[in-house]
């Protein structure tokens, strides 16, 4: 009898936390943290402007345009420049990588980055939906800047972002595509760090795998050989996964979240070299 019980109590409790995964999943996933989002120019950015958009269903979103440096209010006319769009990981806000977009603009470049519906300054809630409406509603705001060549418009997409940016690129016209630490799904994450949990608990997608097979343009892969969190096999089977030309640069040493500065001087170069070169040979 007493078995019954803790076999009754051990089904129970395992139920519950099948519920939880089930009903939570989102706040996991998309933990939204909140902050202002910083004027740019009190980080050294003299041009930059805090802006807002609109989803269709009027949520608000704030976010920071860069426009090519030297090209701000009173600059000459110059002919219409590249342009970066953003997407930062799960647990950052335009408040927290403020100054490595500032160190990542690549020069001569406009760039765009907006916080997510609940992340930062943005209103509403996060879900996978909601960033790629994001996604579509920042694209839109980037090709109807006049300084901007709609013809070269690069997506980067970090972690999570890598999603969104993929996302965008089967979606929209694309110069090139840039994923730092990318993982192939949210499948393929949750068996590799919540095997507790069934394949029917997963309502998250993200898959990277699926979308980039729809993408054309050209595909800049970084990421850190020392990565706990999203396997360098991960990088290694969406290069493979790629339609176009693709590159996958290892950074020696870096985790999940110090590619910035583990990557350094040559990160950086790299990175401007595609947006403005769109320069990539298979790996």
């Amino acid at each position: 009898m007493l078995l019954l019980r803790l076999g009754a109590g051990v089904i129970l409790a395992y139920a519950a936390l099948l519920l939880a995964g089930w009903l939570l999943q989102d706040r996991l996933a998309f933990p939204a943290p909140r902050a202002e989002v910083p004027d740019p120019r009190a980080l050294g950015i003299p041009d930059g402007e805090r802006i807002a958009l609109s989803l269709d269903d009027g949520t608000r979103l704030a976010g920071w345009y860069l426009p090519p440096r030297g090209a701000g209010p009173g600059a000459r006319p110059r002919a219409p420049a590249p342009a970066l769009l953003w997407f930062y990981g799960n647990g950052e806000t335009i408040a927290s990588i403020g100054r490595i977009v500032r160190d990542f603009q690549p020069p001569g470049a406009a760039l765009l980055v907006v916080d997510y519906p609940g992340y930062g300054g943005s209103a509403g809630r996060a879900t996978e939906a909601a960033l790629y409406a994001a996604a579509d509603a920042a694209y839109a705001a980037l090709v109807e800047r006049p300084e901007v060549d709609a013809r070269r418009v690069y997506l980067y997409g970090r972690s999570l972002g890598s999603a969104v940016a993929t996302h965008a690129a089967a979606r929209h016209p694309a110069a090139g595509l840039i994923l730092e630490s990318p993982f192939t799904s949210a499948r393929d994450m949750a068996r590799l760090h919540y095997a507790i949990f069934p394949r029917f608990v997963l309502r998250i997608q993200l898959d990277n795998l699926a979308t980039l097979r729809a993408v054309r343009c050209p595909v800049l892969i970084f990421h850190g050989t020392a990565d706990r969190l999203v396997p360098l096999d991960m990088a290694r089977r969406l290069a493979a996964a790629a339609s176009g030309p693709v590159r996958l640069e290892r950074i020696p040493g870096a985790g999940h979240n110090d590619t910035f500065e583990v990557g350094g001087e040559a990160y950086r170069e790299r990175l401007a070299a595609f947006v403005l070169n769109a320069d990539v040979r298979s790996p």
